[in-house]
């Protein structure tokens, strides 16, 4: 029998409101005026979870919001994707993960973020059928996760993942080398493990991109795809297959989940059984299409949408 989902999106669900461009904060009570401002559900599980809904797939969303309002509107926001979230937890004693991020003329994206609720979730035994019903299990914001991650219940959760045979995808929020533990028991049951290379570089104290996934295949996972930013992507495996893949071309405007709509794109990719690197291809492009909205996904529409930007945007370094 198929699952039930194309994509089980379990960790970091968080509530945004964005606006540009900003140069910098106004001293005393002083208040600047800036061009955009918006609301987003982000995270390295709400934006991956949002742009494989709006790209098609059967998606579910686990993971934990307060008893506020932002969390009202984060559910909200997911359902009217079609995300299902009947595994979203209302968590005692927490509020729902949210962010202020300051957009800069460049896209970069400082932000001020009041940790919540992905820090107090919990996937109980009575769950995990539901949770593992699915084709693709993606875990994001391993290091804010502190309730599954401490009980070790993140590794439990992706060993019977990979005991069942659903693929099994990985991303971490913010790096640094003392979270190298907690990913380290999670990469034996990794499929797709995809950091940025800042965040793999905190994580493994190394600088060469090759060395860097090589370092983190030794640890376990079955392929490490690194994202680079404006210099693409780099994808390594334990079968040795590798390659390197540029960039698109774009007028960035907010670079705000650029890697977790690149995590959703690449979902994308392997629920409709592309080649590594069409699926490669397909999750650049979605994180090169949010590149150009404010606010998580804002850019990706729906995967016709996807494809033809694809077709016609040149990528960097190509003529």
């Amino acid at each position: 029998m198929s699952p039930r989902f194309d994509f089980s999106c379990m960790g970091f669900y968080t509530f945004d409101a964005l606006c540009r461009p900003v140069t910098q904060i106004p001293p005393g009570g002083d208040t600047y005026f800036v061009e955009d401002f918006t609301l987003a559900v982000s995270g390295a599980a709400g934006s991956a979870s949002i742009v494989a809904a709006k790209h098609g797939l059967k998606v579910q969303a686990i993971g934990g919001i307060g008893h506020d309002d932002m969390g009202d509107w984060v559910l909200m926001k997911l359902a009217r994707f079609g995300i299902d979230t009947e595994l979203m937890q209302r968590c005692e004693g927490f509020s729902t993960s949210s962010s202020i991020v300051t957009t800069r003329p460049d896209g970069a994206r400082p932000a001020l973020h009041k940790r919540g609720a992905t820090d107090g979730f919990f996937v109980s035994d009575d769950q995990i059928d539901r949770v593992l019903d699915t084709k693709i299990l993606h875990v994001g914001g391993v290091g804010l996760m502190n309730r599954m991650d401490d009980a070790g219940r993140t590794a439990e959760v992706m060993a019977e993942a990979k005991r069942r045979g659903v693929i099994t995808t990985l991303d971490v929020f913010a790096s640094t080398a003392a979270d190298l533990p907690k990913v380290e028991r999670l990469l034996p049951y990794t499929d797709y493990f995809m950091p940025s290379e800042e965040e793999a570089c905190a994580l493994s104290g190394l600088q060469d991109n090759r060395a860097l996934a090589q370092f983190l295949l030794d640890r376990g996972a079955g392929c490490v795809i690194l994202t680079l930013g404006a210099e693409g992507a780099f994808y390594l495996a334990q079968d040795g297959t590798s390659f390197h893949t540029p960039a698109f071309r774009v007028d960035v405007k907010c670079t705000c989940g650029c890697g977790d709509c690149f995590n959703g794109g690449f979902a994308t990719g392997l629920a409709k059984g592309l080649s590594p690197q069409e699926a490669v291809q397909l999750a650049q492009a979605s994180s090169a299409q949010n590149a150009t909205g404010l606010g998580s996904q804002a850019g990706v529409k729906d995967y016709a949408a996807t494809l033809d930007f694809i077709r016609r945007t040149p990528q960097r370094g190509c003529a």
